[in-house]
């Protein structure tokens, strides 16, 4: 039966090249969102800047203790007087302690442009190493050294007069020399004595963000290293080597590169789910077109265990070569999908595509596992009919549904209920981790619940395709005589209709949820920001004593975690997420003057009085108060892992999902990356316009150079920027799945089509013209696009309506609705145009060749 099997292949190249192609596209896809979560959980990130130092010690980024690993934020920084202990632990030839600190730099007199760079102390030029390539290193207080590369773009050269600026203030410096090497572009490096001083006046005094461990030559390493965590032992300190040490570049690696985990997840869960329904689909579409094949084989006297190895063998090989050749694509797929994301911000750039031979095994195992599955249905089917009963199945289809797949697609729906339930109760911002595998169960019922559902609207639709005249009346006829035919061409096009209609509505009405809540929460007329990358607290106070202003506040925005009752103990637990360890609450915070609260945001005391945010206080959430009162001490540790007990104050109210817990900005700066005011909300005082508000803003401006004062549409602007790369991800994601989803498609409806090329030369040889076939043909189409929209959008409503109602409190998503008229019209034109393109290549055949067509 191989033989035969491998011999049959030839005969049936349209079924076999169009399960190839879904195959092929479908392994291909699972490859790279394979490749893609085994990068997120090795989550390396080799080290750059930092790259000179074997050992690198850095805070402890993560939450120990706690049921669910969490992520501090903010960068925790270390005690400078820590460089001195681990110095002197055996092995340890020297160290060299990193100082950053934000700042801007301007040519001499504040000629041109300021750029935003980074600071550093000339000690942790070693670190990369950066190596003098023109003048020479900073030897006082006045001298700095620009990166080439910085220098090269602002036309500056040992000699040059530079202002930098930062915390507020700006100094002159001479460009001793330029350095070259592999940080960041915009690296500039003072002496260690003036890179403390501008790191003091940041905000951020006697701190440094790592230290570099340079062992003694002929050193074990590892020991070394092992010697350091005994000196460090105790401390919210992280000893790495490695790739681990890029940790310590950019602590955005732990948490932005393990959020790559559950996106990979996600988006692999999506194609592999496509990738079954559409593989599946296309093979069984391929077999059941070969029934009176099968009929003649069983009639002739093939036995069904025959039968069946015939089928799995024509089916093991197809598979086999499709997706072996996916294996070379996949990975190049899941190295393009990182890069954009990382173009994207959604991941830090830093993080290296890691794939092994899991994601090609995991590829290549569900497309044959799919492929064998659906084979061995087709083949039981077959196998199990009389030889009698199959000439007449093949000659008239009567059996198109089974018990058992009626019961599995109620049990989809009723999963479909419980999740659409779930999404509804969500918060607004985690809405859609429900919501699209609530669109996966929904589509996976409908699809097996297909042959009942497209009978059903065909049926209703019989009237109105009646009316066409005699095509109409044919295709009528062919929709009811072949009901699991037409049920796999209408799969795909609910599919691409139900995943684009869903998916790109779910994303713009998660845009204006998160636009309406920052909207609601600002009031402000102007907002203050610095090209420095901040401001000093004490600038709030100067603007408010300007002419004009009624009142001002920071925002200083951060996030913390709200203590739970049960201590948390680091040490017992070790941070290996035990299910038995406390869990804290986390909550966006955001640091605040009590002054001008009310007249430059919406927040306002549900209970309390948030003039009280002053020292060690708090204004909760009210969902996340619980039972506190206002007096209770509330135990909460901030970005950088600083655990404090505040007053609580006063409650607000916020809509779902996106509440603020509000602290002063005293309390709260001190503790982020900047260790800054990153921007002022200002709010005009009566009979004060909008230009004469901004006219009062630049005379402060003068005074502390760097200052820039825009208005509030600007900072919405700002948001939407954030949003806009949100979105941007999901219509990448969109992309690819949909993509997939169309071309399978098109596959199906050419195979669909072109496999009744005996039954096109049998009505031209009665009598029918080639223009009435096609017309019949066109009037199918419309029935499978018609059918499949109407699944798709009911796919599409079950999911965005309990997700609408999440995320904005009514049952209505919002976005343009050219984007429903977009996706109807391109799968009722794809459709058309596909089934016609195909029926009139067959049609190019001569009525008389009809002996020679193969079956």
């Amino acid at each position: 039966m191989i033989r035969i099997a491998l011999r049959t292949l030839r005969f049936h190249k349209g079924g076999f090249i169009a399960s190839f192609i879904a195959l092929f596209f479908g392994a291909t896809i699972v490859v790279a969102c394979g490749g893609l979560l085994e990068t997120g959980v090795h989550n390396a990130a080799p080290p750059q800047r930092l790259a000179a130092a074997p050992v690198v010690v850095t805070g402890e980024q993560r939450y120990l203790g706690t049921s669910h690993e969490l992520v501090f934020p903010e960068r925790v920084r270390l005690d400078g007087a820590l460089a001195g202990k681990i110095a002197a632990v055996p092995g340890v030839e020297s160290t060299a302690a990193d100082v950053t600190f934000p700042g801007a730099l301007a040519a001499a007199g504040g000629k041109g442009p300021a750029a935003q760079v980074t600071g550093h102390g000339w000690a942790s030029a070693a670190l990369t190493p950066y190596k003098i390539t023109e003048g020479a290193a900073p030897a006082g207080a006045g001298q700095v050294v620009l990166d080439t590369r910085l220098a090269q773009q602002s036309g500056l050269k040992p000699g040059s007069r530079v202002e930098l600026r930062s915390g507020g203030t700006s100094k002159s410096y001479e460009v001793s020399g330029l350095a070259a090497g592999d940080g960041e572009a915009g690296g500039v490096f003072l002496s260690d004595p003036a890179a403390l001083e501008a790191a003091t006046a940041a905000g951020l005094p006697g701190k440094v963000d790592n230290i570099g461990v340079f062992p003694a030559s002929g050193a074990d390493l590892a020991k070394v290293a092992e010697g350091v965590r005994k000196a460090v032992e105790g401390q919210p300190v992280s000893v790495l080597t490695g790739d681990e040490r890029g940790r310590a570049e950019n602590p955005g690696v732990i948490d932005d590169g393990a959020d790559l985990i559950p996106l990979a997840a996600a988006f692999g869960g999506l194609s592999a789910m496509v990738t079954v329904f559409v593989a599946s689909s296309t093979l069984g579409l391929s077999i059941q077109q070969r029934q009176r094949e099968m009929a003649l084989l069983r009639a002739i006297g093939t036995t069904p265990g025959q039968l069946r190895r015939l089928i799995l063998g024509e089916t093991v090989l197809l598979a086999a070569i499709a997706t072996a050749l996916a294996c070379i694509p996949g990975p190049r797929v899941g190295r393009w999908l990182l890069g954009a994301f990382a173009d994207a911000g959604v991941v830090p750039d830093t993080i290296v595509y890691r794939a092994g031979s899991v994601p090609l095994i995991v590829g290549v195992g569900t497309a044959l596992v799919t492929a064998v599955g659906a084979a061995f249905i087709a083949a039981n089917s077959a196998a199990r009919t009389r030889p009698t009963e199959a000439l007449a199945e093949a000659g008239l289809q009567r059996k198109w549904f089974s018990g058992f797949r009626s019961v599995v697609g109620l049990l989809c729906l009723i999963g479909g209920v419980a999740l659409a339930v779930g999404t509804a109760g969500m918060d607004g911002p985690r809405a859609g981790s429900v919501a699209t595998p609530a669109a996966m169960v929904w589509t996976t019922g409908f699809g097996l619940l297909g042959p009942v559902l497209a009978r059903a609207i065909t049926a209703g639709l019989r009237g109105p395709v009646s009316a066409a005249g005699l095509s109409g009346h044919l295709a009528n006829r062919n929709a009811k005589a072949r009901t699991a035919r037409l049920a796999a061409a209408v799969m795909p096009v609910m599919l691409a209709t139900g995943l684009a209609v869903g998916l790109i509505y779910m994303q713009t009405t998660q845009s204006k949820g998160a636009k309406q809540a920052f909207d609601e929460s600002l009031r402000a007329d102007a907002v203050v920001t610095s090209v420095s990358g901040g401001m000093p607290l004490e600038t709030v106070d100067a603007i408010r004593a300007l002419p004009g202003v009624a009142a001002a506040s920071a925002q200083v925005p951060s996030l913390g975690f709200i203590e739970p009752d049960v201590p948390i103990d680091p040490a017992l637990n070790g941070g290996d997420g035990e299910s038995s360890a406390p869990q804290p609450t986390e909550v966006s915070m955001q640091g605040v003057t009590p002054e001008g609260i009310a007249a430059t945001t919406s927040f306002t005391a549900a209970s309390g009085n948030l003039d009280g945010l002053r020292g060690d206080t708090v204004a909760l959430p009210a969902r996340f108060a619980g039972d506190r009162k206002i007096g209770d001490t509330v135990p909460m540790r901030l970005g950088d892992g600083t655990r404090v007990d505040l007053k609580l104050v006063a409650t607000v109210d916020g809509r779902r999902g996106y509440e603020t817990a509000l602290v002063p900005a005293s309390v709260l700066v001190g503790h982020t990356d900047a260790g800054l005011v990153p921007q002022i909300m200002v709010s005009a005082a009566p009979g004060t316009d909008r230009t004469a508000l901004e006219a009062s803003l630049a005379t402060l401006a003068d005074r502390q150079p760097g200052l820039r004062v825009t208005d509030r549409q600007a900072l919405t602007a700002v948001a939407a920027d954030e949003g806009d790369t949100q979105a941007w991800m999901a219509y990448l994601v969109l992309a690819v799945v949909v993509g997939y989803a169309t071309i399978a498609l098109v596959n199906t409806q050419v195979l669909a089509t072109t496999e009744r090329r005996r039954e096109f030369m049998l009505q031209r040889l009665i009598g029918a013209t080639r223009r009435q076939v096609m017309q019949m043909m066109a009037m199918e189409a419309v029935l499978v696009s018609v059918a499949g929209i109407v699944l798709g959008v009911l796919v599409a409503g079950l999911t965005l309506v309990p997700f609408s109602m999440s995320v904005l409190g009514t049952a209505l998503p919002t976005g343009s609705p050219w984007i429903f008229v977009t996706v109807v019209g391109g799968a009722l034109g794809l459709t058309l145009a596909t089934t016609l393109l195909s029926a009139g290549a067959v049609l190019r055949s001569r009525p008389g060749d009809l002996a020679g067509i193969k079956e």
